[in-house]
């Protein structure tokens, strides 16, 4: 039976009355013979459900919170407790359905059942259904999110089984208490040392980390601890991270607001082409544009790189089918307070290049690292109040932004042929009021924005930016040295 690791308990140590800590992807489904219902997808579930650890799994607690919790069988498993449906009031435009998934998304996940849920929402304009699925970040990353999605759809409309059917054997029993607490005793006498070894080794990339780097003579201090442990690679110089004051980060409240859109992929592969970088690199680059816009829109724009993590996933094919996250996170300046596209573009490009190379060469465990620095019972109670400390005094990033790969060719759900599918993450104290997320599926680039709404108003207003800096690139308002052809 699998323990959570640290950066797993971390997410739910976040979790607090302002803060839902799960992942969630909104698809917008057309019915294509209109047979999707909730009927259809929880017999899909039930042939499916054994297909993904995440799914199948609750959390199984250690008493008093002595140890991390383990994922177990849940025995009282029923779909009643994971599968719900809602009808939009008219119009059932764009607007009311981002105000349910809102308003659902800021709902916490049941502790007492697998970690997840999915809501069918009908009611749409067109005819168009629309599938809201959450899972909780301590089950799954970006990663192993797109796959357990995957497991239930499919390359046609006529669908397929579940393929392997559920295994014979009885599922492995949680461990029993006597187990439980000797873990826990053995983990608490050995931590000291573990604490060490993790303090050593996060100190070596000292310089990359968010807050950390900003202390002086952080760069000597990673290399130093470097050369100690016998790593003499030299580290690309990264760029200053110091974190600009906004109306962006701050403590937030328990409300959320949503707004999601496409963009052609062809498009932002133009302009990557073009400018010799990454599909990536052009989104940060949108990303910079379209928050300078809001921040410029608010009076609030400062005149230095606002500073984003990027969730990197350091998952192998060895753990593809583990419930859990294999993930680590590069820390890269945005070029905010650059006034020309073009010259925000190619800032972004030179500085990811350098992040790259940087997180190429550095250890990637430094965050699980980081969170296995207190022993499990004080890591509980610490983070919470560490959280909202850190938001208010010295906030280590102003936001996270996330791209995560997908399928170029149509995907099918009952049937019903997914149209779009838009990502939605994770808001806390310490990262800020506003979470920039986008797909790409089918030819086009699916961003789903969440924010919180005392921090982030008009959050609509923030993608359109992000929507006029992609034609801004593509017209070459501003150079012709920059112009790139749009492709059609």
């Amino acid at each position: 039976m699998r323990q959570l690791s640290a950066l797993d308990a971390q997410f739910l140590n976040a979790e607090t009355a302002t803060t839902a800590a799960h992942v969630a992807g909104l698809a917008i489904l057309d019915p294509l013979d209109g047979g999707l219902d909730r009927a259809s997808l929880a017999a899909l579930l039930a042939d499916r459900v054994h297909l993904s650890p995440a799914l199948s799994l609750r959390l199984h607690q250690v008493p008093f919170a002595l140890d991390r919790p383990y994922w177990a069988p849940d025995p009282a498993f029923s779909l009643d407790n994971h599968l719900f449906e809602t009808a939009l009031d008219a119009p059932g435009g764009d607007r009311e359905l981002s105000a349910v998934v809102a308003e659902i998304h800021a709902r916490h996940l049941d502790r007492a059942h697998p970690l997840w849920e999915m809501h069918l929402i009908t009611g749409l304009t067109g005819g168009r259904v629309a599938v809201y699925t959450k899972v909780h970040h301590a089950a799954i990353d970006g990663v192993s999110g797109a796959e357990t999605l995957a497991t239930l759809l499919d390359l046609t409309p006529e669908g397929c089984t579940g393929g392997d059917p559920q295994p014979a054997t009885a599922p492995e029993e949680p461990p029993g208490l006597v187990t439980m607490l000797a873990g826990a005793a053995m983990r608490a006498a050995t931590h000291p040392i573990q604490m060490l070894g993790n303090l050593t080794r996060a100190a070596g990339e000292l310089d990359a980390i968010p807050l950390a780097a900003s202390l002086p003579g952080a760069r000597h201090i990673a290399k130093a601890f470097r050369t100690a442990t016998g790593d003499h690679r030299d580290r690309p110089v990264l760029p200053p991270l110091q974190v600009p004051s906004t109306p962006i980060n701050g403590p937030i409240t328990a409300a959320r607001e949503l707004a999601f859109a496409s963009l052609p992929l062809k498009d932002v592969k133009a302009v990557a082409k073009a400018h010799g970088l990454s599909v990536n690199d052009v989104v940060m680059a949108l990303c910079a544009s379209g928050l300078r816009g809001w921040l410029a829109d608010h009076d609030a724009l400062p005149d230095q790189p606002l500073i984003a993590a990027v969730p990197v996933s350091v998952r192998t094919a060895s753990a593809r089918d583990q419930a859990g996250n294999q993930i680590s996170a590069m820390i890269a300046p945005m070029p905010t307070h650059l006034a020309d596209p073009a010259e925000r573009l190619r800032a972004t490009g030179e500085t990811m290049r350098t992040v790259k190379r940087r997180f190429a060469q550095s250890r990637s465990g430094w965050l699980n690292d980081l969170c296995s620095l207190l022993p499990a019972p004080l890591t509980t109670l610490a983070v919470p109040a560490v959280f909202r400390l850190a938001s208010v005094a010295f906030p280590p990033i102003n936001l996270i932004i996330s791209n995560v790969p997908g399928p170029q060719f149509p995907l099918y759900l009952c049937g019903a042929r997914v149209l779009s599918y838009y990502p939605l993450s994770v808001l806390t104290d310490m990262s800020g009021g506003v979470n920039i997320t986008c797909f790409s599926y089918d030819g086009m680039l699916d961003f789903g924005i969440v924010a919180c709404p005392d921090r982030v108003d008009g959050v609509e207003g923030l993608l359109s930016h992000i929507g006029r800096a992609l034609d801004e690139l593509l017209e070459g308002r501003e150079s012709d040295e920059y112009r790139v052809p749009r492709e059609g």
